[in-house]
C-alpha cells in the first residue's frame, strides 16, 4: 500500500489482469542546436562617387573641323557631297584614337545636310551617307563602331552642311 501512494497511478506499475497496458507518448529526443549565424560579408559600403569622363584634350583642327562649345566638334562638308574634305581624315582618326581612349559612354553623330526643302528624303540619305564616312574614319582610328551612335536628321532649319560628333560628356 505504501508502494501504491508512493508511486502514482500508472507509473511504473504492471499492469492489472485484463486491463490494457497503458499507452504513454515516448519522449522525443532533444531538438538539435539551431545551426551558427551565417558569416555575411560586410554592410553595404558607401557609394563611391562616379568619376567624370574627362573631356578629350583640345588638339589642333585642320581646315573644316571647328570646336563647339561643350567638348563637341563640327565637320564641314560642301554641298551636295557625301565624303568629308581630304584635309579632315587625318583630324577624324585621330579624334577617334582619342574618344577611344575615354574609359565608357557613347559617341553621337548628328548629320545634317542642306538638301531641297522639297525633298526631305534627298537630304536625309545625303545626311546618312555623310555620318556613316565619318563613322568609318573615327573607327579607323580606333573607336569601336559599338560605340558610335548615327542619327541623321537630314534637313533641319540651321540648313547647313555639317556632322557634329559629340563625346560622351558633351550631353
Amino acid at each position: 500500500m505504501i508502494a501504491a501512494l508512493l508511486l502514482p497511478a500508472g507509473l511504473g506499475a504492471a499492469p492489472r489482469p485484463g486491463q490494457a497496458p497503458e499507452s504513454r507518448p515516448i519522449p522525443a529526443e532533444p531538438a538539435p542546436a539551431p545551426p551558427a549565424p551565417a558569416r555575411l560579408a560586410p554592410g553595404p559600403q558607401p557609394a563611391q562617387p562616379v568619376p567624370a569622363v574627362p573631356e578629350p584634350r583640345p588638339f589642333p583642327l585642320p581646315p573644316g573641323l571647328e570646336a563647339l562649345p561643350g567638348g563637341a566638334w563640327r565637320l564641314r562638308f560642301a554641298a551636295g557631297t557625301e565624303a568629308p574634305p581630304r584635309s579632315a581624315d587625318a583630324a577624324l582618326e585621330a579624334l577617334g584614337a582619342r574618344l577611344a581612349t575615354l574609359p565608357e559612354g557613347r559617341v553621337t553623330l548628328l548629320a545634317q545636310a542642306s538638301g531641297p526643302a522639297s525633298d526631305v528624303s534627298t537630304a536625309r540619305r545625303l545626311s546618312l551617307a555623310r555620318g556613316l564616312a565619318v563613322k568609318e574614319a573615327l573607327v579607323a582610328g580606333g573607336l569601336p563602331a559599338t560605340r558610335i551612335d548615327l542619327r541623321p536628321m537630314g534637313r533641319t532649319e540651321e540648313a547647313t552642311d555639317v556632322v557634329d560628333v559629340q563625346p560622351p560628356a558633351a550631353r
